[in-house]
């Protein structure tokens, strides 16, 4: 019989789910609804039918997430727990970069930062500013919240057009930045600017603050690399920026495979 751990994260518009078997990811789903019971289900429904498995191969789910506490009892029998979302970034972060220690960036709606060792998961702190951020701005800025149209978009435009970048204030430049580098975030905003330029310089924004409070962390915990999870994972242009970031501090962002199921996969490994 294969026999299976289930974790599943509950967010607040995607749930990722994933399989575990023996303590290793044997498989990996993604399911969008706005209810929690309809999101936990279909994904459970969806890992079982791709794998062509029955309810019996599954010996239990363990849930986390925002949706995770209106999970109150057995999902169609099996049992079901539920486990604090912070501890799964951790565990799942670990297992993701075969370390002992690591500083996690968690990106989803708003981003969460995380210390993980083998003693202990510490949350560091976060902030709201995460891919809720990017849909909320551009709902105005640019009249579209659909993600990929946002960052299709961003793919065209021109920073100079918003930001106010530091050769804009400065001939001789300021201190170590690049000429290129951002002064102020949407501190120029030309009349020329296009909803492309908008919507560049909202992920810009966005990421930029993201990529400084992660740096901030990391440097606290005398560390020099860190692990970004979460849906926020999966944004070239989000990377791009946290590149940049990365050379400017000397601190390593790394984004691992299936790093946007890192806390769905925290879940399943909980249970020992």
């Amino acid at each position: 019989m294969f026999i299976m751990i289930i974790g599943i994260d509950i967010g607040s518009t995607t749930t990722k789910a994933v399989a575990i078997k023996n303590g290793v990811v044997v498989k990996t789903v993604r399911t969008r609804a706005y209810d929690a019971i309809t999101s936990a289900t279909g994904a459970l429904g969806k890992m079982l039918v791709e794998s062509n498995l029955s309810f019996d191969a599954v010996r239990e789910i363990i849930v986390t997430g925002a949706g995770s506490h209106f999970i109150k009892n057995k999902i169609f029998g099996i049992p079901t727990e539920r486990v604090d979302e912070i501890e799964a970034i951790g565990l799942g972060g670990m297992y993701l970069c075969k370390k002992d220690s690591v500083v996690i960036a968690n990106i989803g709606t708003g981003t969460s930062i995380i210390e993980a060792t083998k003693e202990k998961i510490t949350h560091l702190g976060g902030t709201g500013v995460g891919g809720g951020t990017i849909i909320g701005l551009s709902k105005e800025l640019v009249h579209s919240i659909t993600f990929d149209h946002i960052l299709k978009l961003a793919q065209k435009g021109d920073l100079k057009q918003v930001d106010l970048l530091v050769e804009d204030i400065s001939e001789s430049g300021i201190s170590f930045l690049d000429p290129k580098a951002t002064a102020a975030n949407f501190g120029k905003m030309l009349d020329t600017a296009t909803k492309e330029d908008f919507a560049m310089g909202i992920v810009n924004m966005v990421f930029q603050v993201i990529g400084m409070i992660s740096v901030f962390a990391a440097k606290s915990r005398n560390a020099n690399h860190i692990l970004v999870t979460g849906n926020g994972s999966r944004n070239l242009l989000g990377r791009q920026v946290l590149e940049n970031i990365s050379k400017l501090y000397a601190i390593e962002f790394e984004f691992p495979d299936d790093a946007e199921y890192a806390t769905a996969i925290g879940a399943a490994l909980s249970k020992k």
